[in-house]
């Protein structure tokens, strides 16, 4: 990661973008292979518990390359995060969320294939939508209000007939699949959001904010594990049933949270949609080659669709950047705006 002033490119907003794509991609196909190929698995909890202390562990050290000092890197830890319980308190909350949304993300990926996940994850551009239009103060034209119909529209073609992919052998419920992403869903909509208008709402270091969520995280996380999995943890060991190929995993959770919230700070939750498409290729055409998956006209029909309303949601029509100042329309006329 650069280390970054306010004023980034165009450039640069295009480097992150494309890094979170090929992330994205590849964290989901690798996922899908660790659920369905491995014979010992691993516990998801566990997984999700170790990338928040290696995102915590990295935003640690950009934020010490950021500061130049360790004398000034420990003022500043003392300062806004050891020394603020409030904003602890107030970045504990999409920490809880998140936690949530990437334990249902496993849950996802161990019921449904990588491209039928990718695509039906895309739902949380309208709950985003929903969330930044209420939150933000924003207001959507009505292009982009289309465009969320449209995807709802291709999400249901996915789902009419699914994809088949005849080199995975383990059972999956495809309801819960499908369940488990409707929470991710609505988790990551209302997170994104969340987050965007903490980081906005002050100049504090966007590495503080990560640094004060990651902690928030892995309480989190911890508790998780002890909730989903204390007992067989203690009888088995927390790495039990890791490879490589899981490592991968967690450094790819890792690395692509930490550029979507360089994304999220400067540009802002809708630029995220962009790179969602070129994902949902990536991982499509890698499913075929490594899942053996057979794709379905539905299924191209409804990803076209999902890919099109990603680019129609995505066009530029105000600089959304920048939060609103509050009040200014009730929610009732913000969504009402078409």
């Amino acid at each position: 990661l650069c280390f970054l002033s306010e004023n980034v490119s165009l450039l640069f907003k295009l480097y992150c973008l494309t890094v979170m794509t090929l992330v994205a991609a590849t964290y989901t196909v690798a996922l899908r292979y660790t659920r369905t190929v491995e014979t010992e698995l691993y516990f998801s909890t566990t997984a999700v518990c170790i990338t928040e202390v290696i995102k915590l562990f990295l935003s640690v050290g950009i934020l010490a390359k950021e500061t130049g000092s360790l004398t000034r890197l420990i003022t500043s830890l003392k300062e806004n995060v050891f020394g603020s319980p409030t904003e602890l308190l107030k970045l504990s909350v999409p920490s809880l969320v998140y936690a949530l949304q990437n334990n249902m993300a496993f849950v996802a990926l161990s019921n449904l294939d990588a491209a039928v996940y990718q695509v039906t994850y895309q739902l949380k551009i309208p709950c985003t939508a929903l969330c930044t239009v209420l939150m933000l103060n924003r207001t959507l034209s009505k292009l982009q209000w289309f465009s969320v119909f449209m995807l709802c529209g291709g999400v249901t073609l996915v789902q009419w007939k699914p994809a088949q992919a005849t080199k995975v052998q383990v059972e999956q419920n495809p309801w819960l699949g499908f369940g488990a992403i409707a929470v991710a869903v609505l988790c990551s909509g209302f997170a994104g959001v969340y987050f965007e208008k903490v980081l906005k709402s002050s100049d504090t270091s966007l590495w503080v904010r990560n640094i004060q969520m990651y902690l928030s995280g892995i309480v989190m996380t911890l508790f998780g594990v002890y909730m989903s999995d204390g007992a067989q943890v203690l009888e088995k060991g927390f790495f039990y049933g890791y490879t490589y190929y899981v490592w991968f995993v967690i450094f790819l959770a890792s690395v692509g949270g930490l550029y979507t919230s360089v994304v999220v700070k400067y540009t802002d939750n809708i630029m995220k949609g962009f790179s969602a498409a070129a994902a949902i290729v990536l991982s499509t055409v890698a499913s075929v080659i490594l899942f053996g998956l057979q794709i379905t006209v539905t299924f191209s029909l409804g990803a076209l669709l999902v890919c099109i309303s990603i680019y129609l949601y995505g066009l530029p029509r105000q600089d959304t950047t920048k939060i609103q100042p509050s009040e200014t329309k009730s929610s009732k006329e913000r969504l009402a705006t078409v």
